[in-house]
């Protein structure tokens, strides 16, 4: 799911924490009402439960944003089939699928002290963030979704105009961890 290439795809290592960018992925958002099973039949995994509850099958991955709005990742070559299986459903069951993929990028933070190194710009209580779930929450003001994969791993989905800011603040947390350390 967030697999990195090689060592080398480290933006930043210490022994806290690791920040590392996510290998590409394509993107969607989906908009959506009422019944959820043609839609959980064409895409192959749930969409129903709580916010910030998130589905997986194969290579889909999907987190709820909202009560109509979904967020859908997959790997490069299944996004025609996932734009050809959801137009089919249009004409019975409108909704909205737009494919974000070049809008975003997604860090991976891990490490023991990953949870503590978000602090630094989200004023979301990390702790309350189950792993295997996820929000849209900001980082020092900038909107992002916030994917928590492990108790000490996380993804950050940002629009590409923000990455170097938000990189620029990792960096510099990770070096403060770094700094603390005996």
């Amino acid at each position: 799911m967030n697999a990195l290439t090689s060592q080398s795809d480290f933006l930043a290592e210490t022994a806290a924490v690791r920040i590392a960018m996510a290998a590409p992925r394509s993107r969607f958002s989906l908009r959506l009402r009422d019944n959820l099973a043609p839609f959980e039949a064409a895409l192959g995994l749930s969409l129903g439960g709580a916010l910030g509850s998130r589905a997986s099958a194969g290579e889909r991955e999907t987190l709820r944003l909202g009560p109509d709005e979904w967020m859908l990742h997959t790997s490069l070559a299944d996004a025609g089939a996932v734009e050809a299986a959801l137009s089919a459903l249009y004409a019975a069951q409108p909704h909205s699928l737009v494919n974000v993929s070049a809008r975003e990028v997604s860090f991976v933070i891990d490490g023991p002290r990953a949870a503590e190194l978000l602090t630094l710009g989200c004023p979301r209580d990390i702790a309350k963030i189950a792993p295997g779930s996820g929000r849209r929450t900001v980082f020092d003001g900038v909107t992002v979704i916030l994917w928590r994969d492990a108790p000490d791993a996380f993804r950050i989905d940002c629009w590409n105009s923000f990455a170097p800011h938000i990189l620029d603040l990792l960096k510099t947390g990770a070096r403060e961890l770094a700094a603390e350390a005996p």
